[in-house]
């Protein structure tokens, strides 16, 4: 039978798939397919996703501001509990029973001390707390507060007249209102983490020396800040004098109807007198604080024609995703607030 040319080139063509198919299957038994070598053998079963370690060690802050600092030394390694929250007066707190239960698992407590928890001494001993209190504020320059001398000069000051029911001592307890105080009380809270945890201390030192930078540049930020404006004109009204610190660092002049708690409670005489200062004065910065009620500020306010410029932030963060929700923002937050009043009303 002649050969046909049509059925010669179908036989050579069968003949070449039947080879490319078995080098195919040869490769794949080898594994030496390029981009398919992972289908040559059985594969293991994928790993479980790592578990995230526990933190190493329980703390305890007493306020939102001293809980965002201990967790920036901290870290991963370490379980931050607050008492009060953000946007809550630590001044007029009182512990539950379920923070009592909180503070006695924790390993280490992290106070302000200054008399600024007139509680904590309860707390603990209804706790039966057995760790480690660290007072954050030992160290820091501490101011006196005022009382006896009502005569406005740059400083924090309260209006004359006020009856003051809360005892803080004579210690102002606001200390982390100035930004140097707040590097010793990182230094307060990196001793007592590695005190707790021997062996997160490397990581405790790396995360407050990074930490500690940062405060060195917020610091600087603010003198940059005030330097724009003539120090006679820095002068503001807040709802209580809790800015005593931030006043004497950066020199600037705060005028308040109430002491440095916000329990103490401002009398008309004062008041009267307070509004007679700021009309003689001039000043034309007023603002409400987050913690405090802003009826008296409001008054003030009416009575001598200024007008609010804002809130801001004094014993207590922001809540999370707030302008204020760390100590680094709050007090840039409230840099930024004070300066942009001043500059626009003077």
């Amino acid at each position: 039978m002649p050969n046909h040319p049509v059925r010669q080139t179908a036989l050579r063509r069968t003949a070449t798939l039947a080879s490319l198919t078995t080098a195919v299957a040869t490769a794949f038994a080898l594994g030496a397919l390029p981009g398919h070598a992972a289908a040559a053998a059985p594969t293991a079963a994928a790993a479980p996703a790592a578990t995230p370690k526990a933190p190493a060690i329980q703390a305890v802050a007493s306020f939102s501001i001293l809980g965002d600092m201990v967790r920036q030394v901290g870290g991963e390694r370490v379980q931050v509990d607050v008492l009060v929250g953000p946007g809550a007066d630590a001044h007029v707190y009182q512990p539950t029973p379920t923070q009592a239960k909180t503070v006695a698992k924790a390993q280490v407590l992290f106070s302000n001390g200054l008399g600024f928890e007139g509680w904590m001494a309860r707390l603990l001993k209804s706790a039966n707390y057995k760790g480690t209190h660290v007072v954050t504020s030992l160290g820091a320059d501490v101011q006196e507060t005022e009382d006896d001398d009502h005569d406005a000069k740059p400083g924090a000051k309260k209006a004359p007249g006020h009856d003051h029911k809360h005892d803080h001592g004579k210690s102002d307890p606001h200390a982390w209102q100035s930004v140097p105080n707040a590097i010793v009380y990182v230094k307060n809270i990196t001793k007592g983490l590695c005190d707790a945890d021997a062996a997160g201390c490397d990581s405790y030192q790396k995360n407050a020396a990074a930490y500690t930078e940062q405060l060195k540049t917020l610091d600087a930020d603010v003198r940059a800040a005030w330097g724009a404006i003539p120090k006679a004109q820095r002068k503001v009204i807040t709802s209580h004098d809790a800015f005593g610190y931030y006043a004497k660092a950066y020199e600037v002049t705060f005028l308040s109807p109430q002491g440095v708690s916000t329990e103490s409670e401002a009398s008309a005489k004062g008041v009267a007198k307070l509004v007679r200062q700021i009309k003689a004065e001039n000043v034309k910065a007023l603002f409400v604080e987050t913690i405090s009620n802003p009826r008296l500020i409001e008054q003030i306010g009416r009575e001598t024609g200024v007008r609010s410029a804002g809130e801001l932030f004094s014993d207590s963060l922001s809540k999370a995703g707030g302008s204020a929700d760390s100590y680094v923002k709050m007090i840039r937050h409230n840099t930024t607030a004070l300066t942009g009043a001043i500059q626009i009303k003077k």
